[in-house]
């Protein structure tokens, strides 16, 4: 079972306090969590979920993360809360507690049995939906969560912990059965990495390497913006809104936010077409140049501050207009690779258009 142990290097002496006393409490909640029947975990994963997802309780975490990191979407932002309720749902359809499975003509009898204690790395982008989500899945397995919030929305992450903390303590169950840390850097995230039972980590892709390195099991989910191939036989008006529902979305900082179009070359005209017609501004040569000035640096790093930003505000900060009426850009992609930035990771309102033969 893991336990804090002496201080790890880049940690301060306050926080391997921190990281020794959120252990000690994990350990007990653990202790009473593990004796848990299935409706009694299952009764926690719906209370914790409800506590987030209200629609009054959502409103506002959305307003207050997305005032504290300037980043994403109010409006469609909101629609998070469902996809918590989509996680609480898959959740409730599964066994966790005693007998899950059985395969009897090979005589195998499976278990659910706790990871123990998780460590949840929770990205600046969803600092209220990433946390409810991994409450939900670490209860139903057993698990208490100890989650480590981006410095740029950790007082959003702080008060949806809290929130859930409070819906456990309602249920007579242990409030530290989650539990956030305070003095968050990245050598704390990667003290608790090590230190956990198993990992979580949602965000860019050095803390996804950092967490496959930490010597723990890890799940990661590191660079998103899928790429979305469309080929003759596609209706065009259904992929274009789709497109524009997709990338618009808490302006395409979603990691599953489409951020790559690779059309077949006989649609190719009329799909774009459609996608100035969902909202979409075809950007000139000149604007594709200043773009990539200003989302990537000369090592082709994204720059933070036109992540998650209305495509108004992506084009000023390229210097350049587009109407108010806009809600999307569009630059015809030149290569693929790590050598052109366009083709990968944008986490914003900004796609990038191939064409195949």
């Amino acid at each position: 079972m893991a336990t804090a142990e002496p201080k790890k290097t880049g940690i301060t002496e306050e926080q391997q306090q921190e990281l020794d006393e959120v252990f000690a409490r994990a350990q007990k909640a653990l202790a009473i969590l593990e004796t848990y029947d299935q409706a009694r975990v299952d009764r926690l994963c719906q209370a914790v979920a409800w506590a987030v997802s209200n629609k009054k309780t959502f409103t506002r975490l959305v307003a207050m993360g997305i005032e504290e990191s300037r980043l994403g979407d109010a409006e469609s932002r909101m629609g998070k809360r469902m996809k918590i309720r989509g996680v609480l749902r898959d959740a409730l359809r599964q066994k966790s507690v005693g007998i899950i499975e059985e395969i009897p003509e090979k005589g195998i009898v499976k278990y659910g049995k706790p990871a123990g204690i998780v460590a949840c790395i929770v990205p600046t982008t969803n600092p209220d939906l990433t946390p409810a989500g991994n409450a939900i899945y670490g209860i139903k397995a057993r698990d208490c969560v100890v989650f480590s919030p981006h410095p740029r929305s950790k007082k959003t992450s702080f008060e949806t912990v809290r929130l859930m903390r409070e819906a456990l303590e309602k249920e007579g169950a242990p409030a530290d059965i989650l539990q956030c840390l305070t003095k968050v850097n990245i050598p704390m995230s990667q003290a608790l990495m090590a230190e956990a039972d198993l990992v979580i980590a949602t965000g860019g892709q050095p803390m996804v390497r950092a967490a496959y390195s930490s010597g723990t099991p890890a799940y990661g989910v590191g660079a998103g913006n899928s790429t979305m191939v469309i080929d003759e036989t596609a209706n065009i008006a259904e992929a274009a809104l789709n497109t524009r529902l997709s990338k618009t979305s808490d302006f395409g900082s979603g990691c599953s936010a489409d951020g790559n179009l690779i059309i077949q070359e006989s649609i190719f005209d009329a799909l774009l077409a459609q996608l100035v017609k969902e909202g979409g501004y075809i950007a000139n040569d000149a604007e594709k140049a200043a773009l990539r000035q200003a989302m990537w640096d000369d090592e082709n790093h994204r720059l933070a501050d036109t992540v998650a930003v209305a495509p108004q505000k992506l084009a000023e900060a390229a210097g350049f207009t587009i109407p108010a009426d806009r809600k999307f850009i569009i630059v015809r992609g030149d290569g693929i690779g790590k050598e052109f930035p366009y083709s990968g990771e944008k986490l914003t309102t900004l796609l990038a258009v191939y064409k195949y033969g």
